[in-house]
């Protein structure tokens, strides 16, 4: 599968590794000749420098033979030009990275039909969502949907002295009345996907499937439930900011934004005057405890600084800020803001490289019969849940679960059909139309029958 990535930044280096990592043949294009230097020395891939809506350009990069072409250079025009110009010289499917507000509102869908794109992708957007979704409710590390939200997939730390630590699995499920599955558990450096006599214990990072009715009645049950958060301090007024403050004001929240830079403060400002706009260092601690820092119910740092946003985390979180998130871009700094105890890391790139991955897959999967509707990447990259829509040429249509013979890190953790979500038991079965999430580890899977033996 050739696939062409135009934009070499955070977010192109990020999806280039991961669908590098996929085994696809994929072609770097930048303008900048350092840029390029480095992808080739890094990545086993074709580099050419160059503009991404110019012809010749692309014509050297084989788009006429592309799969997927992949637009996310800083600039939405020069994005949707080279997809546009891509698209007419043979490239198969085309995305581009567009982000800002004016083009994210009625214009898109008819930007996107009159260019040809296959897909848009905004990760400002996108990371606000998730954030959104995790400050409903706190006491959460991660939170990912399925076929519409009718079912979710859980990440939450176990603390210490959690009513969890030293049970099994099949124990938990015989105590607490309510539908769900642990479906994948990181201890330290080592991920499972545990069967019923695994036993938990405090400082596992778990993996739960459920509808979200059910994640509360367990949040109650297991003393997690926190009010989701009314008052908000966001740190740097980037276009993630103006996302989730816009949502956060619709929901009724209070909103604190702080960002050193006095024209972007005003323009947020007039943007949204509903929120509380402070123009300061927000590095200088005395001056977010002026503002609040110590009685908000939510830090999140949003600053363009990995290493700013993980110190001043900390900070908030020695102040005892109810929940606080934290965007790191790099992955290996996020692994070390882990290792801090920040157990709400947000990563942009890493979004946006899980939802480009799936849809390679898709592509790939195109002669086959059970398409990848959704795939994330859990557990520091290490485990992936993806949902399938099931054909009737399933080899596993209407076979009991426990009847399956499933390769092993495998597990069957969610069937919806049509608007109602099953936790699946062994006497469940799987039929035409359903979508099915498969969570894995240390492998890939392309078609749903690549689940069975």
């Amino acid at each position: 599968m050739k696939i062409i990535i135009v934009g070499c930044g955070k977010i192109g280096t990020s999806i280039l590794a991961s669908l590098v990592g996929e085994g696809s043949d994929v072609v770097a294009v930048d303008d900048n000749p350092a840029v390029i230097e480095e992808i080739g020395n890094i990545y086993d891939v074709m580099c050419v420098c160059g503009n991404g809506a110019d012809t010749e350009t692309l014509e050297e990069a084989g788009v006429s033979k592309c799969d997927l072409f992949v637009a996310v250079t800083n600039s939405d025009e020069l994005n949707m030009l080279a997809c546009f110009v891509a698209e007419r010289m043979g490239a198969q499917h085309t995305i581009a990275r567009i982000r800002k507000p004016e083009y994210n509102d009625q214009s898109l869908d008819f930007l996107s039909k009159q260019l040809g794109l296959t897909v848009s992708v905004n990760p400002e957007w996108m990371a606000a969502k998730e954030i959104y979704n995790i400050l409903k409710l706190p006491a959460v590390a991660n939170i990912e949907n399925f076929s519409g939200g009718n079912l979710e997939m859980i990440e939450l730390k176990l603390r210490q002295n959690s009513v969890l630590d030293g049970m099994n699995l099949i124990e938990i499920r015989k105590k607490y009345n309510a539908k769900f599955l642990v479906c994948a558990v990181q201890r330290g450096e080592d991920v499972y996907i545990p069967d019923g006599n695994f036993v938990l214990k405090s400082g596992d990072k778990v993996g739960i499937t459920s509808s979200t009715s059910e994640s509360l009645k367990l949040f109650r049950m297991w003393n997690l439930m926190q009010s989701s958060a009314k008052s908000v301090m966001i740190l740097g007024a980037s276009r993630i900011a103006y996302y989730l403050a816009k949502r956060l004001i619709h929901s009724g929240n209070r909103v604190v934004v702080v960002d050193s830079d006095r024209e972007v403060c005003k323009s947020f400002a007039e943007e949204l005057p509903e929120a509380v706009v402070i123009c300061g260092d927000g590095a200088e601690q005395e001056l977010l405890l002026e503002e609040g820092l110590d009685s908000v119910d939510a830090f999140v740092s949003l600053t363009g600084m990995d290493e700013l946003n993980i110190l001043i985390s900390i900070f908030a979180m020695s102040k005892n800020v109810p929940k606080v998130i934290t965007k790191v871009n790099r992955r290996e700094l996020a692994s070390m803001a882990a290792n801090l105890g920040l157990d709400c890391v947000l990563s942009p790139p890493k979004t946006v490289s899980d939802v480009l991955a799936g849809y390679a897959r898709a592509i790939r999967n195109s002669q086959g019969t059970n398409s990848i509707e959704t795939l994330y990447r859990l557990m520091d990259g290490n485990v992936e849940a993806l949902e399938f829509n099931v054909s009737k040429d399933f080899r596993g249509l209407r076979t009991p679960l426990k009847d399956l013979s499933l390769k092993p890190n495998i597990l069957i953790a969610g069937i919806i059909r049509g608007r109602k979500s099953m936790i699946p038991g062994g006497l469940d079965e799987i039929h035409t139309g359903d979508r099915v999430v498969v969570i894995v580890a240390g492998q890939q899977l392309v078609d749903l029958d690549d689940i069975l033996q």
